[in-house]
C-alpha cells in the first residue's frame, strides 16, 4: 500500500477535527473533535513507521510506540476534560462554550460602574 492513502485519510480526519473544534459550541463535542485530531496523528505515526521500516533494515517500531504514548495521553486528557466539563455543567447549568467566558466571575462584571460597586462593598 502506498503512503498516500493513509496520509490523505489522516489529513481528512484532522481537518474534520479542526472544523469541529472551531465550529462547535458544546464542550463535549469539542473534546471529541480533539480526539479525532489525535487519532489522525496516530494514523500518520503508524503509516510513516511502516513506510520507514520498509526502507530501513532495522525495525524499531518507534512510530507505534509513540502512538501508544499518544493514546495514553489522549485518555488522560479526555478524562480530565470530561471531569471539568461536568463540574462546570453542574455549577453553571450549561456546557455552551460561548456562555462560559470566564468561570471565576459572575454574569454582570466589567461594566463602567462595577469598580464603584466594589469600592462601596469594600468600605462597608
Amino acid at each position: 500500500m502506498h503512503l498516500a492513502y493513509p496520509a490523505v485519510l489522516s489529513a481528512l480526519l484532522f481537518c474534520t477535527g479542526l472544523y469541529g473544534v472551531l465550529a462547535r459550541r458544546n464542550a463535549i463535542l469539542v473534546l471529541m473533535s480533539v480526539e479525532l485530531m489525535l487519532n489522525a496523528v496516530n494514523l500518520n505515526l503508524v503509516a510513516f513507521d511502516v513506510w520507514l521500516s520498509r526502507a530501513a533494515q532495522e525495525t524499531l517500531h518507534s512510530g507505534q510506540a509513540l502512538t501508544l504514548f499518544t493514546i495514553a495521553i489522549a485518555a488522560a486528557e479526555i478524562g480530565i476534560g470530561l471531569a471539568i466539563v461536568l463540574a462546570v455543567y453542574r455549577n453553571r447549568g450549561t456546557s455552551d462554550i460561548d456562555k462560559l467566558r470566564d468561570t471565576a466571575e459572575g454574569p454582570e462584571t466589567g461594566g463602567p460602574d462595577s469598580s464603584e460597586a466594589e469600592k462601596a462593598e469594600a468600605t462597608a
